[in-house]
């Protein structure tokens, strides 16, 4: 019989994490632990508002699934069971983690997917001043490619700023749904002007069938407007890209899916995460070989991560998980 335990946490950021929706100090994170035989899988999540989720529905989520487990629920089972978002996507985790755990194997061999290499993953400067961002982009400027949060007003200026302070730098852009098709269309032109390459979900998610009617000179990724592989069609025409995250998909079985059908479709992958430790981490650097843009940099943010932590070296590099951490 598997047995469940949930459980929340708390992980300081370093200094405030801003974008266009508003700031927080802290990662609130759910762990999940299933155990089974003397092992023990685990699997973070991290509950989000913009999808009408909180820690407690999590947990209450989570904690629904007791009699399922003791009946014999396995991860296949829990695909049907738990609808997607952050409930689902860490108790999926806990479930390939234990598997791993209790065959030896590791969870790329159990995929069916060649080991992941290292990759070189996306830093994120938080939504801030002008003057700000300026600041810390010369305070990274090493780093071969930064995420921008931005928010509307003072974009453009911001953009300006970051590549006059980290020249070398590859840039990427998201606004999280903050701005309107006519500041989209005044900014996407001089965005790629200045080397942007890639315009995160530019629109709010119930207004992007405008996309579809105007020129992209920068591709364009959904994020908020794609979750799973029944996203995808009405994607088509509006996106050049699609962001995978693990909270949204529900895990890494439903992430593996959308990648093949995503790239199947036409569309180029981009793996990104919430704000979490390394073990959140840790899943999503096995869909990074199948990704353009890969921004996995949620511990760096953190001002502590856990034991046997992710390693991140020079450049941005991002190795794989030990076994020790997940799968």
């Amino acid at each position: 019989m598997t047995l469940l335990k949930v459980s929340t946490e708390s992980w300081p950021i370093r200094g405030t994490f801003t974008i266009s929706r508003g700031s927080k100090t802290t990662a609130e994170v759910v762990l999940v632990e299933l155990s089974r035989d003397g092992a023990v899988g685990r699997g973070e999540s991290v509950p989000y508002a913009r999808y009408g989720e909180s820690i407690d529905s999590v947990i209450a989520q989570v904690e629904s699934l007791h009699g399922a487990l003791a009946e014999g629920l396995d991860r296949q089972g829990l695909q049907a069971l738990l609808p997607a978002g952050a409930a689902r996507n860490a108790v999926d985790l806990a479930f390939w983690d234990l598997e791993c755990k209790l065959s030896g194997r590791r969870h790329w061999e159990i995929a069916g997917l060649p080991a992941p290499q290292a990759v070189t993953t996306a830093f994120t400067l938080s939504l801030d001043s002008v003057e700000n961002m300026a600041r810390k982009a010369a305070d990274n400027a090493a780093r071969p490619l930064l995420k921008l949060k931005l928010a509307g007003p003072e974009d453009l200026d911001r953009v300006a700023a970051v590549r006059r302070n980290a020249p070398e730098t590859r840039i990427i852009v998201d606004a999280n749904e903050g701005w309107t098709v006519e500041q989209y269309t005044a900014l996407a032109p001089q965005l790629a002007d200045l080397g942007v390459e890639m315009i995160e979900q530019p629109l709010p998610a119930g207004d992007d069938a405008a996309l579809g009617g105007i020129e992209r000179p920068v591709p364009v990724c959904a994020d908020e407007s794609c979750h799973d592989t029944a996203t995808l069609a009405q994607l088509r025409g509006r996106y050049d890209m699609i962001n995978i995250k693990l909270d949204k998909t529900g895990g890494l079985t439903a992430a593996l899916a959308l990648a093949h059908a995503a790239a199947a479709e036409g569309f180029d992958v981009m793996v990104g995460c919430m704000v979490g430790t390394s073990l959140a981490m840790a899943p999503a650097v096995l869909l990074a070989g199948m990704a353009k843009f890969v921004d996995l940099d949620g511990p760096l943010l953190l001002e502590r991560d856990r034991v046997m932590a992710l390693h991140y070296g020079e450049g941005g590099i991002l190795h794989p998980p030990a076994p020790g951490l997940w799968g």
